[in-house]
């Protein structure tokens, strides 16, 4: 970022100083903020995808045999719906639950990212980014608890 050195903004501790990349290493400021959310962002993804191609793996391994009828659609059973079930699921290593834990971590990822938002934030004192952050989040978890 070049700036007048005259500049105000330019200031040690002003604004273009959190921007820094020449910051010290365990500086907290907006460009490692943006990075670890992008890391979070990238690893969350690539988990998620993961989980779900190893479960489409798995079942497709276990319904290698079964006749395709594109004519009627099956819907999963509600079970899996539940958290209990779920993990039984996982843990009996059903395919279907193995899918259903893929899209969950998918979910969860920006949910994740906006809690690591409100916690950079705190960390800079910035009340009305915190603020905004918590009213972001409360609406993904309402509307996540809903089910709408």
């Amino acid at each position: 970022m070049t700036m007048d050195p005259n500049s105000p903004l330019s200031a040690p501790g002003g604004p273009a100083a959190r921007d820094e990349p020449d910051a010290p290493a365990g500086a907290f400021n907006d460009a490692r903020m943006e990075a670890i959310m992008g890391r979070l962002l990238q690893v969350g993804v690539l988990l998620a995808a993961t989980v779900v191609l190893v479960g489409g793996v798995m079942y497709l391994f276990a319904h290698a045999g079964a006749p395709a009828n594109y004519r009627v659609f099956a819907a999963k059973p509600v079970a899996l719906r539940h958290p209990t079930t779920l993990l039984q699921g996982i843990a009996r290593g059903d395919a279907s639950a193995i899918i259903e834990l893929g899209i969950l971590l998918l979910v969860a990822t920006p949910i994740c990212r906006v809690i690591f938002a409100v916690i950079a934030f705190a960390l800079e004192r910035d009340r009305l980014y915190v603020a905004i952050s918590l009213t972001v989040l409360a609406v993904l978890l309402l509307g996540m608890l809903r089910g709408g």
